[in-house]
């Protein structure tokens, strides 16, 4: 009992004696907190969003804003409804306010329905590594990706998550600087649902020049929605609200929307229903042909998959265990019918990590690296090798103390590719790249192809 409690005291008594730090940006002063010998600063709103709305630069005050608490976290459903509209916040984590340091954007996973920036501690990063930290929010589900194009002034609503990003990397452009960060050198890194929104900016032409690098760690641009898709999960949400005019969407209260579309979701196959759309103007689709004919130029771009992604979800949901056709459907849509799983336990988990993941991270890797791209690829494979397993390792959790000298090697890895250096050999013809395992060794990474696969990780009809 004293173990658990004394953490808090600690904190408590911390905070407490931390002083002041006051920066003016854009919009007016914030102040923040000097935290664990670095300067923080919480739930600075870097943009407004009206419901269904295109963000919008936040109107500018007059007082000084007191940033020294986590603003609120957009709507979702933990149970119940919890969150708020208004949650357009970053919190950043500076060494000092001096120089150039390179910057680090965390964009959160959680099936895009779900998290927060504020659960990723910016301290693993700011405090021994010399780089800004920052952690942002983004709308989730319906309020961030619903199809509402069909209603005039509403045209952006699919993609009104991307344009949160969009807008958060904007604010970081005008204001880091002030914080001791190099606005020419934003590193934007995600895991997860969080890598599949960063993947998004290589389509997204309002997203050139805000950032220099990228790392997806399990994700792609497989999140990518067609228009029939995006409107059958609009369909699913209207029936089980009972509405049948898309524009009773604008009157109906969140907590109305988030309760319907957790029944729509119904578990952890729903974190595939909401993401991106490719409507050709703010996000671009078949996101692999046009990144064909439009290469990427000055951007350089860490990513990789774990070994047995799959296994996570399966525990989540048994029936992946069985040669379940419905649940294949319901994880990946009509895909489903594509994917055929072996009848041992082992060779599922291999199928279904592929199918998921790794599928579409070497689909990306190979189309950037054919292009003489800055990529460099790898594979976790520490066991178990899970689905976000690697986090631990990267941001320096105590959980990865099984394996501290990896726990070494990796966050040293990715602070290396964040300040611009190269982590290893580059990704090209031929496939070399970094396995994160016992030991971990450079070798080649010949990636799993399945070419009646779609590019769309999930479709509706």
């Amino acid at each position: 009992m004293l173990r658990s409690i004394f953490p808090a005291l600690v904190l408590i008594f911390h905070c407490t004696i931390s002083t002041a730090q006051t920066v003016k940006t854009t919009r007016g002063y914030i102040k923040g907190i000097e935290e664990q010998g670095i300067f923080v600063f919480k739930g600075i709103p870097y943009a407004s969003a009206a419901r269904f709305k295109a963000p919008t630069p936040r109107p500018a005050w007059k007082d000084t804003l007191s940033c020294t608490a986590f603003g609120p976290i957009a709507p979702q459903w933990n149970g119940k409804v919890v969150g708020e509209e208004d949650c357009l916040r970053l919190n950043l984590y500076t060494p000092g306010l001096k120089g150039k340091k390179p910057v680090v954007v965390w964009v959160h996973g959680g099936g895009m329905t779900g998290g927060t920036g504020m659960w990723m501690n910016g301290h693993a990063f700011a405090d021994h590594d010399s780089i800004v930290t920052i952690t942002i929010n983004y709308r989730l589900g319906a309020l961030g990706f619903l199809y509402l194009k069909d209603i005039p002034g509403y045209e952006t609503a699919p993609n009104n998550a991307v344009l949160d990003l969009v807008a958060s990397l904007q604010w970081i452009r005008e204001n880091v600087a002030a914080f001791g960060g190099d606005p020419n050198k934003v590193t934007v890194m995600g895991e997860s649902a969080g890598a599949k929104l960063s993947s998004v900016l290589l389509v997204t032409p309002a997203a050139k020049g805000k950032y220099r690098q990228l790392v997806l760690e399990s994700g792609g641009v497989n999140c990518i929605r067609d228009t029939t898709t995006a409107i059958a999960i609009r369909q699913r949400l209207m029936d089980t609200l009972k509405i049948t005019d898309p524009r009773q969407f604008l009157t109906l209260s969140v907590s109305d929307i988030i309760a319907a579309q957790a029944k729509v979701l119904k578990g952890a196959s729903g974190t595939n229903y909401f993401g991106p759309m490719a409507d050709d103007r703010i996000v671009y689709g078949d996101a692999y042909n046009w990144l064909k004919k439009h290469p990427v130029k000055n951007v350089r771009v860490l990513l990789g998959s774990n070994k047995a992604e799959a296994l996570v979800f399966m525990n989540l949901d048994k029936r992946l265990y069985d040669e379940d056709r419905q649940a294949l459907r319901d994880w990946f849509g009509k895909n489903g019918d594509l994917v055929q799983v072996p009848p041992d336990t082992a060779g599922k988990v291999q199928t279904l990590s592929r199918i998921m993941y790794q599928l579409h991270t070497y689909r990306l890797a190979n189309v950037l690296g054919a292009q003489k791209a800055n990529v460099w690829l790898y594979s976790f494979e520490q066991p178990p090798a899970t689905h976000g397993q690697e986090l631990a390792y990267i941001w320096r959790s105590r959980q990865a103390l099984e394996n501290p000298a990896l726990q070494v090697t990796i966050h040293r890895d990715w602070v290396n590719f964040i300040k611009g250096k190269n982590p290893w050999t580059k990704y090209d013809s031929r496939k070399l790249g970094m396995i994160y395992g016992e030991p971990t060794h450079e070798d080649k990474i010949p990636g799993y192809e399945d070419p009646n696969y779609p590019a769309m990780g999930f479709l509706l009809d």
